[in-house]
């Protein structure tokens, strides 16, 4: 059981809101609580992994029913990990669904390799803005898109090259990447099979390929697929350290109150989010 310090939304839960993300997948909860990315204080536990009074985060129950909309919840404790004692509620909070994703994206499924090319979509984003911490920390040659305002900051992660993806003609680009995240999805999955040299690979994370899509990847000698994350207590321990190295730092754009998580999420739907936005109580 976690006393909840601090949380953060994701356009997952914009989406599951709306009827759509995993909406279907936890419709028939009763009641049906959002949020998955927590951090905070554990207040009982059933678990030798930790004792009352440690201070942790974690992604909690993802794909599934993760009620972190709450000032105290019931989590496994295979799915969390120790916060490090340098690292502030809200940051960590910050790091959990977006880190993991990354991670699981470029590490676990992509398996970049130092030296490749890897390409990060929406790279001031939420996923986008770690991906990219996580991709140099791989020792990739990165470069990451966004709007031409974000640029200095896209850079300021670590990105070698920017690329302002409004306008840009990614048909008449080389393609050079070995690696794609795409945190965009639609039509953006034509530009990243541009974007990608053959034998290379794209990841979709807001939405699946379709078959119109994938044929026209593997038509290309391109693997393309899409993942959904989930839950790690052991991934989340990799992120720990991370973090606690100042490898991955999360950038906070701006924090709420629990009392405005309306205003939270209107700020979560313009989709000009700079990182990541953090919710306490």
């Amino acid at each position: 059981m976690i006393k909840v310090k601090a949380i953060s939304i994701n356009p997952v839960d914009v989406k599951t809101r709306s009827g759509k993300g995993i909406y279907g997948r936890i419709k028939t909860e009763t009641p049906l609580i959002l949020g998955w990315d927590i951090a905070g204080i554990v207040a009982e536990t059933q678990s030798d992994l930790f004792k009352i009074g440690d201070e942790v985060f974690g992604m909690v129950n993802f794909p599934g029913h993760g009620k972190a909309y709450s000032e105290y919840i019931a989590a496994p404790a295979n799915q969390l990990a120790l916060k490090p004692r340098t690292i502030s509620f809200e940051n960590a909070a910050a790091t959990t669904l977006v880190a993991l994703t990354a991670w699981q994206a470029l590490v676990t499924n992509a398996n970049v390799q130092k030296g490749e090319k890897v390409l990060i979509h929406a790279a001031s984003g939420g996923v986008g803005h770690i991906a990219v911490q996580i991709a140099k920390y791989l020792g990739a040659e990165v470069t990451g898109t966004s709007s031409a305002k974000n640029k200095d900051f896209v850079l300021g992660l670590g990105a070698d090259k920017h690329i302002n993806y409004n306008g840009y003609n990614w048909a008449s680009q080389s393609r050079e990447y070995d690696f794609v995240l795409d945190t965009i999805g639609g039509d953006n999955i034509d530009n990243s099979i541009f974007a990608t040299k053959k034998g290379g690979t794209i990841i979709s994370i807001p939405t699946g390929l379709s078959e119109a899509v994938t044929k026209k990847a593997k038509e290309k000698g391109i693997n393309g697929y899409n993942i959904l994350v989930q839950s790690s207590g052991e991934d989340m321990k990799k992120i720990s350290s991370l973090l606690e190295q100042g490898i991955i730092k999360p950038f906070v754009s701006q924090t709420f109150h629990f009392e405005q998580m309306a205003e939270a999420h209107l700020q979560l739907e313009t989709r000009k989010t700079v990182g990541k936005i953090v919710v306490t109580f």
